[in-house]
């Protein structure tokens, strides 16, 4: 019979996940996602002035703040028509690729690293060997033993003084860790160096958007007016900055974190059969180089992948309300229609309807209505969306830089290219994308350069900023790539105000439960067969879900363990 186990939460961040695994003989035999606590952003901006939603749709989350804003104003230029100006789409891009950089850096050493770095087994390296291999694989200059013999002793220090502070509660000593302690000490100083560095890439918002998180963002460009001659403007003292900060990131990338990725990967390769969940991977694309209305244009390109056959990419259309449709069969919330109908997101609805048990509980009732998560498909398919369907998406397509990193990466490892379909493969596709973003950052800095150069200093366009040139009803989608996948941000307008928003975000593709056909989404799907060695520390379990990179932010309502309120946030 299998055993039911309860992870919850899952997150290091935003830890409002919920799994429950079904273990038999050492297997995952099903499993259920859950999203524990109810974001209804949707509801706060109904009746708002459109250009403002923008400034609400950024405190969503507290980590992807920057792509929801720009999913926003998307939606409203495009509802209205508007097209920005090229420095304005070159800012965005810029800003785009930052928090990629940050995101993915975080990811893989604050939220994943530590699901295949062991840090206490770091106390038994011998530093010198340590130095040996990090020489032998990337040329970055903190390498040497006594480097390596300080991190080793603030460790020490930490677990003599009888707490890992920041290392606290994992499941250190765990016989699936695999690494050799010189590895893991390697692996640890970066741990603490990504930390150090990751604060200071997000200056690129500072600069452009006046502040991270939430950087201010503008309907019909960007609020960041290029003036040489003012200290208060994006001067080329700050332009100056953002390029330094850009490089340094392209050199993290190259020497810190890419060579991590292939020094533990080897160590791992039986991860690259198992979570694969899913065979359907979709991505919207974004990055657009000649307007958001170019889709040819867009560094990650947009469609859809069915069965895992990479002869053949479908285009995707946002706007079809034939193709994406979110169900609520198993998600607590009512639509007029019934729980079997599907709505396409212009058309959504958002009234909650909570069945589950009282809390405190022990299970979840699976059988019934069991996330505040809704599920998305696309053309009736569940998909996943993320870094890995983003590469697969261009490999497919055979862009260049797709395929040679792709194609090198996987020679290095000796590795098919089937192996993509997988844990490792997902947390590898990150460091993949990490790669060609730093290189586009430095491109489109370069390229905003060479037009101010030409004397083109124009930020915004404005001739629709005034609500009476409006029509009186109009709608939009605003689509990206977030770090976690496709994001997209639908819109109705009508007498000048919100009449209907609705947000389908990565985690909503990812997390979902099952759909009114019991189609598993990507979490359940993926957690199938994998094998857990110890039921009470279930760490494979944690490496597939940390895989990608779940946030379960944008909620409203915060519970203690009796389940009573402790905060809760008024609409008004």
């Amino acid at each position: 019979m299998a055993k039911r186990l309860v992870i919850d939460p899952v997150t290091r961040i935003e830890g409002h996940l919920r799994v429950e695994v079904e273990v038999k003989n050492g297997i995952v035999t099903d499993a259920y996602s859950s999203g524990t606590m109810v974001r209804l952003m949707e509801e706060i901006v109904k009746g708002r002035d459109p250009r403002d939603v923008w400034a609400f749709a950024g405190r969503v989350c507290g980590v992807c703040t920057t792509v929801h804003s720009l999913a926003s104003v998307r939606s409203v230029e495009d509802a209205l028509g508007i097209k920005i100006p090229p420095n304005a789409e070159l800012v965005r891009n810029i800003m785009f690729t930052s928090q990629y950089l940050q995101d993915h850096v975080v990811h893989f050493y604050q939220l994943h690293a530590l699901d295949w770095v062991d840090i206490v087994a770091s106390l038994k390296a011998d530093p010198n060997q340590t130095s040996a291999i990090a020489r032998s694989i990337s040329p970055w200059p903190k390498s040497s033993p006594g480097y390596f013999k300080s991190v080793q002793d603030r460790i020490k220090k930490f677990v003599e003084s009888g707490q890992l502070g920041i290392f606290a509660n994992g499941y250190w000593g765990h016989k699936q860790y695999k690494l050799s302690p010189e590895v893991n000490l390697l692996a640890v100083a970066h741990y603490l160096e990504a930390l150090d560095w990751q604060k200071e890439i997000v200056k690129v918002h500072a600069i452009f958007g006046g502040k991270n998180p939430h950087p201010n963002y503008l309907v019909g460009g960007m609020a960041a007016p290029i003036n040489m001659d003012e200290p208060g403007t994006i001067n080329m003292e700050r332009l100056n900055f953002v390029h330094q900060v850009l490089k340094d990131a392209k050199t993290f990338v190259d020497q810190v974190y890419i060579p991590d990725v292939l020094a533990i990967a080897p160590q791992y390769l039986d991860w690259a059969a198992i979570g694969g969940g899913l065979h359907n991977y979709l991505s919207f694309g974004d990055l657009p180089v000649n307007g958001i209305n170019d889709p040819s244009s867009f560094k990650f390109p947009a469609g859809a992948i069915l069965n895992r056959d990479l002869s053949k990419v479908h285009p995707v259309n946002p706007k079809d309300e034939s193709e994406i449709k979110e169900f609520i069969k198993h998600s607590w919330y009512s639509y007029d229609g019934g729980d079997d109908v599907g709505l396409h997101p212009w058309n959504g609805e958002s009234k909650m309807n909570y069945t589950g048990p009282e809390p405190p509980y022990d299970q979840l009732n699976v059988e019934d209505k069991y996330s505040w998560v809704k599920t998305p498909r696309w053309k009736g398919h569940a998909m996943e969306v993320g870094p890995l369907s983003r590469m697969l998406v261009g490999y497919a397509l055979k862009r260049d830089e797709f395929v040679d990193i792709i194609d090198s990466s996987l020679a290095k490892l000796n590795a098919p290219v089937e192996a993509l379909f997988s844990t490792l493969g997902r947390t590898a596709a990150r460091a993949f994308e990490s790669a060609l973003v730093a290189n586009w950052g430095l491109e489109f800095f370069d390229q905003l350069i060479t037009n101010i150069k030409n004397g083109d200093t124009r930020m915004a366009n404005t001739e629709k900023w005034e609500p009476s040139s409006w029509p009186s009803e109009a709608k939009g989608i605003g689509f990206s790539e977030a770090p976690r996948g496709a994001l997209g941000h639908w819109i109705k307008i009508k007498d000048e105000k919100v009449d209907n928003y609705q947000m389908v975000v990565p985690s909503t593709w990812n997390s979902s439960p099952r759909d009114h056909k019991g189609q598993r989404s990507s979490y359940e799907e993926s957690l199938i067969g994998t094998p857990v060695a110890d039921p009470k520390q279930p760490v494979e379990v944690l490496r597939t879900i940390h895989s990608f990179d779940p946030c379960m932010a944008c909620a409203v309502h915060l519970y203690d363990e009796k389940g009573e309120y402790r905060h809760q946030l008024e609409i008004f």
